[in-house]
């Protein structure tokens, strides 16, 4: 008892400083729900299960994205109790609070100059999540994709962002909340100033006044389909051998994400502002019947994730960025209607309990063993059989193709 109590009172008070650019600090998006509702929630057991898995895999903070339903709370919950259970269990959150426009979600036309009345009481309960968990809720982050103007069911103006990340500044200095909490906004690359000229306003200049730090998002295998320059096949490659062809495809994708967060940071110090720059999101779905699979950019398929998800852990590991990789699971509500749609599944494992190729090699190092989720144990999809896998694989079209099913 007396040791228990001399290593609580010696242990380092890990902040978002710390974690944040720290390689040894691996971070991910994170839903745990597994039906085809978000009626359904996750339980305090399965969401032990997922931090558990999640652990193993070195993952050490979790992104989540509002408090407006219970799995935050609970998440929080279980992770506490895990603490409890084992003092060297660590696990950090970065929590999302929602942020709309009025009229959001409502059947109605979408108010964007006006907020929703629901934000004040979604800022209110990650106020008092974080103040409840101050050892696991390190950052808050107000609004997802808030900002961006092709969220049309419910972005809003960064005036409204800047409100709330001023108000919860304001809660840090009274000291109602912890100094070290950090605070920002998680939002498309264009939303931080990194692409389209008319998001340069002077209230997204002073919102990353405000921020502690800018949680930007870059999603190439989407940009496949909508900006398909970089991912076409050019004519001087066309010779090559189709594996070639993709790797050097996943390549310009892994350049073009790069160019979107140095627009970022860019566009950052071009205000004479100098703070970090993390990605909260980006990742890459191995399923699409849409825009991105084999009738469309053919982007989608579990190889190219893989490498994807390969190339981004290798290139911010090395420039010490954080990246929220989005996502840890398959969440099949995301597009309950179309099971075969991308949203479905960006996940590292499936909901079968199979890693894909991303992390076969994380199976094949012994890391789950003993570990479960819902009952079965992680195993590897395709069975571990790379030439099954390489044979779903399409290669991206050729620039010169003007066919193809966009």
């Amino acid at each position: 008892m007396i040791k228990d109590t001399i290593k609580t009172s010696t242990e380092k008070h890990i902040t978002a400083a710390d974690i944040l650019e720290d390689p040894n600090y691996i971070a991910m998006s994170y839903g745990g729900y597994r039906e085809k509702t978000r009626d359904i929630q996750p339980t305090i057991s399965q969401l032990k299960q997922d931090m558990k898995i999640l652990s193993a895999m070195g993952i050490k903070i979790l992104r989540t994205y509002n408090v407006q339903l219970q799995e935050a709370s609970n998440l929080l919950k279980a992770i506490s109790d895990l603490k409890k259970e084992d003092s060297n269990f660590e696990m950090y959150v970065m929590l999302g609070a929602w942020i709309d426009c009025k009229n959001a979600w409502t059947g109605k036309i979408p108010n964007h100059e006006v907020e929703s009345e629901q934000n004040a009481g979604e800022i209110g309960r990650a106020v008092a999540l974080a103040k409840q968990y101050p050892d696991i809720v390190k950052i808050i982050a107000v609004g997802n994709e808030a900002m961006v103007t092709w969220a049309t069911s419910y972005f809003v103006r960064p005036n409204v962002i800047l409100k709330w990340v001023t108000y919860l500044q304001e809660l840090k200095e009274k000291g109602e909340l912890d100094k070290d909490l950090w605070i920002t906004s998680s939002d498309d690359f264009s939303s931080w100033g990194g692409g389209d000229p008319s998001y340069h306003t002077e209230d997204l200049n002073n919102l990353i006044r405000a921020v502690d730090y800018i949680s930007m998002h870059t999603y190439p295998m989407h940009n496949s389909h909508y900006n398909p320059q970089f991912w076409l096949v050019p004519e001087e490659e066309s010779n090559l051998p189709d594996i070639e062809k993709i790797e050097s495809a996943m390549q310009r994708a892994l350049l073009f994400s790069q160019q979107q967060y140095d627009g970022v940071a860019n566009y950052m110090r071009s205000l004479g502002i100098n703070k970090p720059v993390h990605i909260g999101e980006t990742g890459w779905a191995t399923l699409s019947n849409e825009h991105y699979g084999a009738d469309g950019s053919k982007a989608a398929d579990e190889y190219k994730s893989g490498r994807y998800y390969q190339l981004m852990r290798e290139w911010t590991k090395k420039e010490h960025i954080s990246c929220f990789y989005f996502e840890a699971f398959d969440e099949q509500w995301k597009d309950a209607q179309n099971p075969f749609g991308s949203e479905n599944h960006f996940g590292l494992i499936n909901l079968k309990g199979e890693a894909k190729y991303a992390i076969w090699d994380l199976v094949d190092n012994g890391i789950f063993k003993g570990l479960k989720r819902d009952g079965q144990s992680i195993t590897k999809t395709y069975n571990g059989k790379v030439e099954d896998l390489i044979r779903e694989v399409h290669v991206p079209p050729l620039k010169i193709e003007t066919t193809y099913n966009y």
